[in-house]
């Protein structure tokens, strides 16, 4: 089942979700690298976001545009 996140005025489709401690050394510092190359080889995720006790690989929902049709009405 998908899970969506809302956050502020924007909603998104979770992909994954993962530890932040799974990013940190030993000493506990964080490796945004690694967060990159998970963001970048999960095939839809286009952003990230944190929460106090984990990552949120994400993809943004866009907001839906109408298109009309441009119709011409001929009158006999």
């Amino acid at each position: 089942m998908k899970q969506f996140y809302k956050h502020g005025d924007d909603c998104y489709l979770v992909h994954r979700d993962i530890a932040i401690s799974l990013f940190t050394d030993k000493k506990g510092v964080l490796n945004m690298d690694n967060v990159k190359i998970w963001r970048d080889g999960l095939y839809g995720v286009d952003h990230v976001l944190k929460t106090e006790s984990h990552f949120l690989f994400v993809e943004t929902i866009k907001d839906a545009e109408i298109i009309e049709d441009e119709v011409e009405l001929i009158e006999e």
